[in-house]
């Protein structure tokens, strides 16, 4: 049965979405932009959203990446390709390799 990519692989999904979240929140405030700046640009209802993520609870839903690389100046696909290495470290692996390249 199919589960999560994260937890399959043996790594820890909290530790990655803290990383993720760290990696969003420099984004955002190398842009200076605030959490509800950044949130409604990304046509997201309540800020707090954006603040759970930067803690590492959540995920930025796919259907809203390109609005996100977007919001924090960013290339969609470099933006994909760097989140997935959080989000699906397992999938990022078997396409870019360890490092990325």
């Amino acid at each position: 049965m199919y589960s999560h990519p994260q937890q399959s692989a043996g790594h820890d999904v909290q530790k990655l979405r803290r990383e993720a979240g760290k990696w969003l929140k420099d984004l955002r405030v190398k842009r200076n932009l605030t959490q509800r700046e950044l949130a409604d640009m990304v046509g997201v209802e309540y800020y707090t959203f954006v603040s759970q993520l930067e803690v590492g609870r959540g995920r930025i839903p796919p259907d809203r990446y390109e609005l996100w690389a977007k919001a924090l100046g960013l290339d969609a696909a470099d933006f994909v390709k760097h989140l997935m290495r959080f989000y699906d470290p397992q999938t990022y692996r078997i396409l870019f390799g360890s490092d990325g390249e």
